[in-house]
């Protein structure tokens, strides 16, 4: 069974992780239950964020968000799929927190699926349930750390969960700005121009890309910086950067320099709703 520190030799951890500290007791007194040691170990190491499409629970999100809360989620979780549950029982092979032995969530991934404790037994004997409502209800005898090392790692693949990345990382989840930087076209070919985007912000981090009819978009990381970047020509030729708010000055002219090294004049920078930002750039 894989340790937390397999599981951080594998993907690393952020240097400071967000909402990872708290009052366990207080939290499993809301839940009335004592939650599992190697996830109280996953989040103080964690914290809130995810691996890759996985975004992990803390009982102390609240104050970020609702959503990202274990506490919070714990107390929806009956009445979310109550209505559901009536009309479809074959697809609810296990009761729901809080009734007795319910599955209780303690991630999920952005299309819906749902990685849960069926909390039945010794706290620490917890199977974990991957719950696709209509599409999974699969049990594995193992918990948290070692699901999603086994998933992550490759050796043994979560279906419900999709496809693994041969580099798995954890981003922390953050307060970060996103500004759209609107690029004109270049003489240089679109390979040159994401090494030169990449090498100014080195040293970076894949995050996946995405070719189709309408062009082509390059997700990394600029890991020193903690900034996430989008290179595309797929919704208009732009890059995208999402950053801490005290690093606007740093993004702005980073910006501004790599542009002109990627031979592209800046033709607008805007907010994620369309606003005009970095006036002048």
């Amino acid at each position: 069974m894989a340790t937390i520190d397999e599981l951080a030799r594998l993907v690393p951890p952020p240097a400071t992780p967000v909402q990872a500290q708290g009052d366990w007791a207080a939290a499993e007194a809301r839940l009335g239950l004592t939650l599992p040691g190697d996830y109280r170990t996953l989040v103080a190491t964690y914290g809130l964020g995810r691996f890759g499409d996985i975004t992990l629970l803390t009982p102390f999100a609240a104050a970020t968000s609702h959503y990202a809360d274990l506490v919070w989620q714990a107390g929806e979780f009956l009445d979310r799929y109550r209505d559901v549950r009536g009309d479809f029982p074959e697809a609810f092979p296990h009761p729901l927190y809080p009734e007795p032995g319910g599955l209780l969530q303690w991630a999920g991934t952005g299309n819906g699926v749902m990685l849960c404790w069926l909390t039945e037994g010794v706290p620490d004997t917890w199977p974990v349930v991957v719950f696709d409502f209509g599409y999974h209800c699969d049990r594995y005898d193992t918990g948290a750390v070692d699901l999603l090392h086994g998933h992550l790692s490759g050796r043994r693949p979560v279906p419900g969960l999709g496809r693994t990345n041969t580099s798995p990382w954890f981003d922390a989840d953050r307060e970060r700005d996103s500004v759209y930087v609107r690029l004109s076209e270049s003489d240089r070919p679109y390979e040159e121009r994401l090494r030169i985007l990449r090498t100014a912000l080195a040293p970076t981090a894949d995050r996946g890309s995405f070719t189709s009819d309408h062009g082509r978009q390059d997700h990394f990381k600029a890991v020193d910086r903690d900034w996430l970047l989008t290179y595309e020509t797929a919704y208009g030729h732009q890059i995208r950067v999402a950053f801490p708010p005290d690093d606007a000055a740093t993004a702005r002219a980073a910006m501004t320099g790599v542009a002109r090294e990627m031979g592209c004049r800046v033709l607008a920078t805007t907010t994620h709703n369309g606003t005009p930002t970095w006036n002048g750039t």
